[in-house]
């Protein structure tokens, strides 16, 4: 291979490593891919090589042609050569603990697909509006009560959207903290105060195994829920999938707790991260405070900027299902490309200013809930939730600070603030 294709090792290592995201130093290393080489070649030691994908016309090329791009045929998070043998091993010649919407291509991914899309499409999401609303009503009230100061993740942001979607599945308040805590585990796999076993080793096979406990856990609980719901089919989406059927046929019980944990993580985790995100940008910027609060009509440009500058799904990966080109690249069939989405996020030649935070950036789209047949099943309800939350917040808002140094949770796949210590007064 020649140089030119090759990324040099300390960037592509910069790329993946989970402590980078933490201290944000991964946007260096991005933007230098984007200006030096925008689709290059990575070949580090114990990891199968791969494409990293850092310009948004890229990401959007790989992204929409589902077909010649496959989620499913390796592993859809990054991994190393040890853990994926591991994985393998575990699960018989998968290269994937869950089965989820993210792992399938066609033609499975759009039979499941379609399972539960109506419960997130906006006409059914308006049904709902009020009860989100007396839920963020519930969390402002819970800001007020705090007395000025809080740490905005751990005391807010974690559980408005977890009480949301925990009420759309049919899970019972009083198993939330246990559905949190799960949902950290799996996604904080890579930061020592979040993950099980409170050491990061990245992609080794202790920490796969880890996260297969977790998994474990997950469907231990949703077992309880599927036949509950079997039995006792109620208005909900733990209902849907409990009673799923694919082809004619039940789902299988693999399938149907897969698809209970996707629902379950990924319908608060990347809200809680982005509803955060809003909160850090504004404190950091009291010009951008000002704007939103003199003209509420910006709100969901601030939802949508918030999104876009945390960008919480850092990276999906795709293989090569024929050889092709991409951006001026020759790729070959089984070739392994990363997304990543926090780059095609802050690209230059999309978003003006790309790293500030502008509540009235009108420019670009971001590719945060990525694009095509993957698209985010849940992004509806996340912008709503999102939207309700500041128009419930900001009136009540008089003045909104830092009150320290907030901190980014150790994640290359997904992860977001993991405090947000902030001073405020309400009215």
């Amino acid at each position: 291979m020649t140089d030119s294709v090759r990324i040099p090792d300390e960037i592509a290592f910069k790329a993946i490593d989970p402590k980078a995201y933490a201290d944000d130093s991964v946007h260096e290393a991005f933007r230098w891919l984007r200006a030096n080489n925008p689709l290059g070649k990575a070949e580090l030691e114990g990891v199968y090589p791969f494409w990293l994908v850092t310009r948004h016309a890229d990401i959007l090329e790989v992204s929409r042609q589902n077909d010649l791009f496959h989620s499913g045929d390796m592993p859809t998070t990054f991994t190393t050569k040890e853990a994926d043998e591991k994985v393998r091993s575990m699960t018989g010649g998968s290269p994937h603990l869950v089965r989820t919407l993210v792992q399938m291509d066609a033609p499975d991914h759009p039979k499941y697909r379609v399972m539960t899309q109506a419960w997130f499409l906006p006409q059914n999401i308006r049904k709902l509006e009020d009860r989100i609303r007396q839920i963020a009503r519930d969390h402002v009230d819970r800001m007020a009560a705090l007395g000025g100061e809080c740490d905005f993740v751990n005391e807010i942001a974690l559980y408005y959207p977890l009480r949301v979607i925990m009420e759309i599945l049919g899970v019972p308040a009083e198993d939330e903290p246990r559905m949190l805590k799960l949902t950290q585990e799996l996604f904080g796999a890579q930061d020592p105060e979040l993950n099980r076993n409170k050491q990061a080793e990245m992609g080794t096979p202790e920490a796969m195994a880890a996260i297969q406990a977790v998994i474990a856990d997950f469907f231990m609980y949703f077992k309880g829920i599927t036949d509950d719901r079997k039995a006792n089919p109620r208005d909900d989406v733990a209902s849907v999938i409990a009673n799923g059927q694919l082809d004619g046929q039940p789902i299988n019980d693999f399938e149907a707790m897969s698809y209970y944990v996707i629902v379950a993580t990924a319908g608060h985790d990347t809200t809680s991260s982005s509803t955060a995100a809003a909160i850090w940008g504004l404190a950091a910027n009291p010009g951008e405070f000002a704007k939103v609060k003199a003209d509420p009509s910006l709100i969901p440009g601030l939802v949508d900027e918030a999104i876009r500058w945390m960008t919480p799904v850092k990276h999906f990966m795709r293989s090569a299902t024929a050889d092709t080109e991409l951006g001026g690249r020759k790729i070959a069939k089984g070739d392994w490309l990363w997304l990543a989405y926090p780059s095609g996020n802050r690209d230059e030649a999309v978003f003006t200013d790309a790293d500030a935070f502008r509540v009235d950036r009108k420019e670009g789209k971001h590719l945060a809930f990525g694009y095509g047949a993957h698209l985010c099943l849940g992004q509806h309800l996340a912008k709503m939730e999102m939207r309700i939350l500041f128009e419930e917040l900001l009136p009540r808002l008089k003045c909104l600070a830092l009150n320290g140094e907030p901190k980014l949770a150790q994640a290359s796949f997904v992860g977001g603030p993991k405090t947000l210590p902030i001073k405020y007064e309400m009215a």
